[in-house]
């Protein structure tokens, strides 16, 4: 199976317990690392597992959700997970398990409510099957937004390096782009341009963000818009997926007042 490798992972993943006794029970985490993490909940808490699943393996990773913009978002999304009847945006959403649902079941039922509502439901997101015979089928009437894709496979956490402050200050100093928007001088590592390659854009991603969201004036965070180089159809996800190390620095369209 193929594996993909992501720069800046942030995920909340499902196990599932593949152990007879204890078949069927599940577990919802979080993680920078999914390869590092599904070893610590297999070899029990003295190596960094959960309590939880200590000593009831093997678990199987069998679902993650990656794409968030960093450690809070994704903490917040793994507790709203554990606990939608304290949720305040999911408690009045969520029906109890049905009679004939498991517990794997009953959790995707939750995933599926969380990913239709904000503020979840406007970032990049995607989830991904590691385990291709876990998967199921989310509800026709509880698909994920468009822009969310749903992918099979592996994945690989690549780390970053922040550049330094020294390195940061002469890149800022030597640009002389301006931004197509505002016309200010652009930070090289604030750029975004049109995924169009025939297209010459090049803005600040807030200000592209606030062209999208005149359409939308009571939202943060934009799902889509039009280019205003080339008047291209363009949806946020896609262009936060192809500039991924841009999104990090964006302060003011992912403040956390949002996500909570």
């Amino acid at each position: 199976m193929s594996s993909t490798v992501i720069e800046n992972f942030y995920g909340v993943y499902l196990l599932f317990c593949e152990n007879p006794k204890y078949l069927g029970r599940t577990y919802i985490g979080y993680t920078v690392n999914p390869n590092r993490r599904i070893q610590q909940h297999n070899k029990g808490v003295r190596s960094g597992g959960a309590y939880k699943t200590s000593n009831k393996g093997p678990w199987e990773m069998c679902l993650i959700i990656h794409g968030f913009p960093n450690d809070i978002s994704g903490l917040r999304f793994e507790w709203a997970w554990q606990h939608p009847e304290k949720s305040r945006r999911l408690r009045k959403l969520i029906e109890r398990k049905r009679t004939k649902e498991n517990s794997f079941q009953h959790k995707i039922r939750i995933l599926s409510h969380m990913l239709r509502i904000g503020p979840w439901n406007r970032l990049a997101l995607t989830i991904q099957w590691l385990v291709p015979k876990y998967r199921v089928e989310f509800e026709t009437s509880l698909l994920p937004p468009p822009h969310m894709p749903i992918e099979e496979g592996r994945v690989i956490s690549k780390k970053v390096p922040s550049p330094s402050k020294e390195k940061a200050s002469t890149k800022s100093s030597s640009s002389s782009e301006k931004c197509d928007i505002c016309h200010q001088i652009m930070d090289n590592d604030d750029v975004l341009n049109c995924i169009n390659n025939d297209c010459t854009l090049k803005t600040h991603i807030l200000c592209l963000a606030s062209h999208f969201l005149k359409s939308e004036p009571d939202h943060m965070l934009p799902l889509e818009g039009s280019c205003p180089s080339c008047c291209s159809d363009l949806l946020w996800a896609d262009l936060i997926r192809k500039f991924k190390g841009c999104y990090q620095n964006q302060n003011l369209a992912l403040d956390e007042t949002i996500l909570t």
